[in-house]
Formats: structure tokens, C-alpha cells, sequence
């Protein structure tokens, strides 16, 4: 994928940087699809600081349009019961300093997925301004520590090759326990 956003990026030079950004609007619309492979193809094309620059600009601008989409497509299912867990109950209903501290700190996480996130808050009390401010300052750290890792990795430097170990090994180890957890789960059956 990674290649043929390159030769679309080459191809269309003049505007690759608002088709760099439509596609991260649409993965983050999607709110499933992982951006690390655009991230990848912004740093090869653009360079580093350009790239990551322009994968933050694209991200931001997709959360975005899809907190005002899912706010507008999905504010009555915030009354179902599918959102009734206590802390999805609570990002529903945080408005203010607790919505902006919820939204930054779960944007900081790194395993904790962007599009459920902007869901939550678009279904929920909190206003698009402090989304926006919370959103962005959440995202600027993890999108340079992924622009760092996927550069490594691209470049094949010493920290690429631990980052891919250390990626390799993590699984690994997510493999094995989910074949142990699927076979202690048949066994019951």
C-alpha cells in the first residue's frame, strides 16, 4: 500500500500534500484503518519533518471532520445501552477541563484506538473546540514517536532493527497467548 501511495504522491506532486490529507480524513472517518502505512509513504516522499508534519495535519483534520460526521450521524446512540460502561459513561458525559483531560490523556495512549475515541466524544457532551484542542495536543506525541519508529524501520538503522525485534517479540508473545486462550476456551466447550 505503502509503495503505491508513493507513486501517487510522485505522480500527482502538486497536490500530494490535500491527497495525503483527503486519505487520512477517510481512514479517520473509517475510524479501524491504521494510518502508519500514509505516515510512511508522507516521511519517504516529503522527508522527515515535512512528513510528519504533514501525517499531523492530516490526522487532526481528520478527527475532525469525523467528530462532526459521527456528531451529527450518531448523537442518538448515546442513549443505548451499549454505551452504559462506567468509563465510556464517562467520556459521554464530560464537558469542560474533564472532557479536555479524558480526550488528551486517552489520545496519549497508544493502544487505545483514535476512531473510538473521537466517537465517544462526538456521541457525547463535549464541545468541538475543546475536542480539537484535546485531540491535537494528544496526538502530537504518539504521531512523532510512530514517524520516529517507522523512519527506523524504513532506513534500517540500529533502532529499526531493535524497534522490528521488539515488534517481532511483542507478536510473538500476543500469538501464543491468544492460541493458549482459544484452546483453554474450546476446552470447556
Amino acid at each position: 500500500m505503502e509503495e503505491k501511495l508513493i507513486t501517487l504522491f510522485h505522480t500527482y506532486e502538486s497536490v500530494a500534500y490535500l491527497i495525503s490529507i483527503a486519505i487520512n480524513i477517510v481512514i479517520s472517518i473509517l475510524g479501524v484503518v491504521p494510518s502508519v502505512f500514509l505516515t510512511a509513504a508522507n516521511l519517504a516522499v516529503f522527508g522527515f519533518w515535512k512528513g510528519t508534519f504533514l501525517s499531523f495535519v492530516g490526522e487532526a483534520v481528520g478527527a475532525i471532520v469525523s467528530f462532526v460526521l459521527y456528531r451529527k450521524g450518531f448523537h442518538k446512540l448515546s442513549e443505548t445501552k451499549w454505551f452504559s460502561y462506567p468509563k465510556v459513561k464517562r467520556l459521554l458525559e464530560a464537558e469542560g477541563v474533564e472532557a479536555f483531560s479524558l480526550i488528551l490523556s486517552l489520545r496519549l495512549l497508544p493502544f487505545v484506538p483514535s476512531g473510538l475515541v473521537t466517537f465517544v466524544a462526538a456521541i457525547g457532551h463535549t464541545s468541538l473546540l475543546i475536542f480539537i484542542i484535546a485531540s491535537s495536543l494528544g496526538k502530537l506525541p504518539a504521531l512523532l514517536l510512530e514517524a520516529y519508529s517507522v523512519y527506523q524501520v524504513m532506513n534500517w538503522t540500529w533502532q529499526g532493527k531493535v524497534i522490528s525485534t521488539l515488534l517481532s517479540v511483542f507478536l510473538f508473545i500476543f500469538t501464543c497467548t491468544s492460541i493458549a486462550v482459544i484452546k483453554s476456551d474450546d476446552s470447556k466447550c
